[in-house]
């Protein structure tokens, strides 16, 4: 018999008995196992800081190709 591990949905704080859900059974929010790969971890103010940081990248390229 295998151990059955339980997830409380953060929106709606039901248990979610499915290891492989990705959205919650009851209120249909993710429960938040989507943000382990790239896309997931460059969300909010990492987002921003990415952005940022590629506009003054290529502000700078074209600034350096002037030259």
């Amino acid at each position: 018999m295998t151990a059955v591990s339980e997830r409380i949905c953060p929106h709606c704080c039901n248990p979610i008995y499915d290891d492989d859900a990705l959205l919650c059974h009851f209120c249909g929010n993710s429960v938040g196992t989507g943000s382990s790969g790239a896309m997931g971890l460059m969300r909010g103010a990492g987002m921003k800081v990415f952005l940022t940081v590629l506009a003054c990248l290529l502000v700078l390229g074209m600034i350096l190709q002037m030259i």
